[in-house]
């Protein structure tokens, strides 16, 4: 069975995931680490899941989302353009999304998760 990165550690800007820092937002997709532009809520826009998109809904299962230090729906467009490529999507305040990131994986689920820094 594989085993999934874990999310060890989050805050002060960036994220620990497997004992190694990553400043900055984060996207975990297909159990690797990845740097994700996105700062805020307010600039999220479809583009920014470009990477998730590609890989597909045989790589991924939904999107998990952290919005930041508080929970917010993304825009409309954003919504649409991951449910128009197959991808169910949940949103949640980051440090919600990165323990529920944590939980999936072990399960063995198909996740990316979206990490807003905070």
């Amino acid at each position: 069975m594989r085993q999934p990165p874990s999310i060890d550690a989050y805050g002060d800007g960036g994220f620990r995931v497997q004992g190694k820092r990553h400043d900055g937002s984060l996207l975990l997709l297909d159990d690797q680490p990845h740097p994700w532009p996105v700062r805020s809520l307010a600039e999220l826009k479809p583009e920014d899941f470009a990477d998730v998109v590609a890989a597909g809904p045989s790589v991924v299962e939904f999107v998990l989302l952290g919005t930041g230090a508080t929970m917010a729906p993304p825009s409309r467009a954003v919504k649409d353009a991951l449910r128009n490529a197959g991808f169910g999507l949940e949103f949640m305040s980051t440090e919600a999304a990165a323990k529920l990131y944590n939980v999936l994986a072990t399960q063995g689920r198909r996740v990316a998760v979206a990490l807003i820094a905070v």
